[in-house]
């Protein structure tokens, strides 16, 4: 299996028409599930300059690479900081995941500060977030019957309920499985089953058992909304728009 860490990006962010602000690995790896043969998605920011942004043509606010290394697919896919930053604020927990991930293969000065002021955004909403992502998952394993979405929806079903617990993004299913007392014991199985193959059957599994489970997990879910003490309202945009304008004009803090 290919080490996420040992990704060499040196020569890709050179190439980079714009400057990147950092690259973390993402999907299974960053989850804490990843099989022989699971690609690696890499997930970050690029700056573009004032003029494409003010200009007449298009800026280039999404960006995709892909390439082959040792034969594993590998995918860096990155937004400009404007755009990163207003997924931030729209409750989006995925692009926090990545802003966060532990796993860094590029970093700057910029990415440090804005992953401080990550906590700011978080609010009571992103379990709706959580929830949604998790139901779209379970309707995925119903249809493909497959091991990886039924991981994905218990993984993000507990990323929310410990999330509005705790107040902290944590995607690493393995850890969340020692946070969340609620979490399914046969989990860890079903993570040693999944490194085999990164499309894999789910097998030997009760179907009654996995959907009791999945329903008593989004009851969790609810209630830790309830109870929890996050702002219903992200408190940082003021914070953050100076930040994106310093970090485009180059102004020093």
């Amino acid at each position: 299996m290919l080490d996420a860490l040992s990704v060499d990006l040196t020569p890709v962010v050179a190439e980079q028409p714009d400057p990147l602000l950092f690259a973390t690995v993402s999907g299974a790896h960053l989850y804490g599930f990843p099989s022989r043969d699971s690609d690696v998605d890499l997930r970050g920011v690029h700056l573009l300059p004032v003029a494409s942004l003010i200009g007449l043509r298009e800026p280039e606010e999404t960006r995709t690479r892909m390439w082959d290394r040792d034969g594993v697919e590998m995918d860096l896919v990155t937004h400009d900081l404007r755009k990163f930053v207003r997924l931030m604020l729209r409750r989006n927990g995925y692009v926090l995941e990545q802003l966060l991930s532990p796993l860094v293969v590029h970093t700057t000065g910029a990415h440090e500060e804005l992953r401080a002021l990550a906590p700011g955004v978080l609010t009571s909403h992103h379990a709706h977030h959580y929830r949604g992502f998790a139901g779209t998952q379970w309707r995925l394993f119903e249809r493909t019957g497959e091991l990886k979405p039924l991981l994905y929806s218990f993984r993000a079903l507990l990323t929310g309920v410990h999330l509005m617990r705790a107040g902290e993004v944590q995607a690493h299913l393995p850890t969340l499985c020692g946070e969340v007392p609620e979490a399914p014991g046969y989990l860890g199985e079903l993570i040693e089953a999944k490194a085999a193959a990164e499309h894999g059957p789910a097998e030997g599994l009760v179907p009654g058992r996995l959907r009791a489970d999945h329903e008593a997990l989004h009851r969790v879910l609810d209630a830790a909304e309830a109870e929890t003490r996050l702002p219903e309202r992200p408190g940082s945009l003021d914070a953050l728009h100076e930040f994106v304008v310093r970090a485009r004009t180059g102004e020093p803090s």
